[in-house]
C-alpha cells in the first residue's frame, strides 16, 4: 500500500506524510560539510565530494523506497541502507566535525526503512558505534551525536507507523461507509418488495371481489372499491416510511390487515393470541412475517383456510402461519426472494424463520424471535 496516497469518492486524498519529498529538507543537515568542501578544509575534496554525492543517492533511494510496503521490505532497500551505513561511517571517521551530521541523517533512513523489533536492534549499536567515532574524533563534546542518531531513528519510525495507522482507519472507514451504503439498499429493497408484494396483492383481490360484485351488488362493490383507494393511500404512507427508514410496523394493525385480506379473497381466517406482549421490535418483525405470509397464501397457495397463531415464553415469540392449501408440491420448493429476506432479518436479530409443508397438508411459515416480556395478556 502507497501510504503517500490514498482513493477516496474517485480522487487522491493525503494519507499521512506526503511521500519521499518530505524526508528532502533533511538532508540540509549535511551542509556543514558542503560548506567545508567549498572552502577547501578538508583533507582530499574529491573523495569527500563524492562521497557527499554517494550519501545523497543512497539516502534518497532508501527513503522515497520506505513509502511503498514492497519496496520498503526488498533486498535492494536493505542492501542501499547497509551501502549507506557503510559510507556514513566511513565519512565521520574520516573527517569528523560537521561530517558526524550524517550519523543523524542516517537515524532518519533507518527508522524510515524498519520496524518493530529489528528497528531495536539495530538502533542501539547503531547508537553506540556512532558514539564512538564522534568521541574518537572529536571527544566528548561530540556524544551528542548519539542523543541525534536515537532520537532521529526512533521519531521517524513512530511517524511512518502512524501514516500507517491513519492509511488503514481511513481504508477501513470507507469499506465501512460502502458496507453502509450496501446494506442501506439490500434493507429498502426487501421492505420495498414486502410492502408493494403485500399491497398489490390486496388491491388484486378487492378489485376482483369488486368486480364479481357490480352486477349484484352496487353497495358492496363500492365498499370494496374504497378498500382499494385506502389500501393505496396507505402504501404510499407506508413507502415514504421505508424510504427513510422509520418505519414500525404494528402487529396488531398488520393482523387485522391479514384478516381482511384473507376474508376478501375467500379465505377463512382464524387469528390465536398468547403469552407476553412484544417489544416494538419484535412486533415489526413478526408484522413483517404476517404481511408476506399471508401475502404467499393469498397468490399461490389456494387455501379455503388460514390460521395465523402467536404464542411467546419468557424469552421468546413464536408466530406460525398454516393454510390448507396445495402447498409447495411433493418436493420442496426454494423460499422466494420474500421468506427469504425475512430469514435474514431475524438471523440478524437473533430469531429463525423456518418455512415447509405442514405435517397435515398446506403450508407453515414458523417465525421466533427473542424479546423481553413488558406485560401478559390475560
Amino acid at each position: 500500500m502507497n501510504l503517500s496516497r490514498t482513493r477516496r469518492c474517485g480522487g487522491p486524498v493525503a494519507a499521512g506524510p506526503p511521500g519521499g519529498f518530505a524526508m528532502l529538507p533533511w538532508l540540509l543537515m549535511g551542509l556543514g560539510a558542503v560548506a567545508n568542501l567549498v572552502k577547501g578544509e578538508t583533507p582530499n575534496p574529491w573523495v569527500g565530494a563524492l562521497g557527499v554525492l554517494a550519501f545523497n543517492t543512497l539516502y534518497l533511494a532508501v527513503v522515497f523506497r520506505a513509502f511503498d510496503d514492497a519496496g520498503r521490505d526488498s533486498a535492494l532497500t536493505r542492501g542501499a541502507l547497509v551501502a549507506l551505513a557503510a559510507l556514513t561511517f566511513g565519512l565521520g571517521a574520516g573527517y569528523g566535525g560537521d561530517w558526524l551530521l550524517f550519523f543523524p541523517l542516517l537515524g532518519l533512513a533507518v527508522g524510515a526503512v524498519l520496524r518493530g523489533r529489528l528497528l531495536i536492534l539495530v538502533v542501539v549499536p547503531l547508537c553506540v558505534a556512532a558514539g564512538a567515532v564522534a568521541v574518537w574524533r572529536d571527544g566528548w563534546v561530540a556524544i551528542s551525536v548519539v542523543y541525534g542518531t536515537f532520537l532521529s531513528s526512533m521519531v521517524t519510525a513512530a511517524v511512518f507507523k502512524l501514516s500507517q495507522t491513519v492509511g488503514e482507519l481511513r481504508a477501513a472507514r470507507e469499506e465501512l461507509a460502502r458496507s453502509a451504503v450496501e446494506q442501506e439498499r439490500l434493507r429498502f429493497s426487501r421492505d420495498l418488495h414486502d410492502l408493494l408484494g403485500h399491497t398489490l396483492s390486496v388491491i388484486v383481490v378487492k378489485a376482483e371481489a369488486a368486480r364479481r360484485l357490480t352486477e349484484r351488488d352496487l353497495r358492496a362493490a363500492l365498499t370494496q372499491i374504497t378498500d382499494i383507494e385506502a389500501v393505496g393511500r396507505q402504501a404510499l404512507t407506508e413507502i415514504r416510511e421505508a424510504a427513510t427508514g422509520y418505519r414500525e410496523g404494528s402487529l396488531t394493525a398488520e393482523l387485522a390487515r391479514a384478516r381482511d385480506t384473507l376474508t376478501t379473497a375467500g379465505i377463512d381466517p382464524l387469528v390465536r393470541l398468547s403469552g407476553p406482549l412484544l417489544e416494538p421490535e419484535a412486533e415489526t418483525l413478526l408484522g413483517w412475517v404476517v404481511r408476506e405470509s399471508v401475502t404467499n397464501v393469498v397468490r399461490h397457495s389456494g387455501a379455503s383456510h388460514c390460521e395465523i397463531a402467536l404464542s411467546g415464553a419468557a424469552d421468546h415469540a413464536r408466530l406460525t402461519v398454516t393454510d390448507d392449501g396445495h402447498g409447495p408440491g411433493p418436493s420442496p420448493v426454494p423460499p422466494g426472494s420474500g421468506l427469504r429476506g425475512l430469514a435474514e432479518r431475524l438471523a440478524a436479530a437473533g430469531g429463525t424463520l423456518e418455512s415447509g409443508p405442514a405435517p397435515q397438508g398446506g403450508f407453515r411459515v414458523t417465525a421466533e424471535v427473542p424479546f423481553t416480556a413488558v406485560a401478559f395478556s390475560p
